[in-house]
């Protein structure tokens, strides 16, 4: 199993599919640090020599920014919000949609399992 970024890529999946189980690089990503190492896509990750997976592993820790130092980025930009207490980081700090969703009926991933209020039944 290749160790990448400090995420374990399946080693019986595609190169590309496989790369995307790193928090940070999706498909499109994956195929262009693909294309740029002339790594063909088809490939498993198995087949690929210990060489090609030290050239992917340096071309994604030069390039990207992944796993623990894009969550904690994402992090600090939701609590720099949070601390000016902009609409945007009122919105966090409540736990509701932040982007202009509506909230009266739906935004129930946001906002967790409804909850009945005494006195309603009518």
């Amino acid at each position: 199993m290749a160790r990448i970024a400090g995420v374990n890529i399946p080693t019986n999946k595609r190169v590309i599919i496989a790369l995307t189980y790193i928090h940070g690089i999706g498909r499109k990503t994956a195929v262009d640090i693909a294309n740029q190492l002339g790594i063909d896509q088809g490939r498993r990750v198995q087949d690929l020599s210990d060489a090609e997976v030290l050239q992917i592993r340096e071309a994604i820790d030069a390039t990207y920014t992944v796993e623990g130092d894009l969550r904690r980025e994402t992090a600090m930009n939701i609590k720099r919000l949070m601390d000016l207490a902009c609409y945007r980081g009122l919105r966090h700090r409540k736990g509701l949609p932040v982007r202009g969703q509506r909230t009266h009926t739906n935004a129930r991933t946001r906002k967790g399992k409804a909850k009945p209020i005494a006195g309603k039944k009518k």
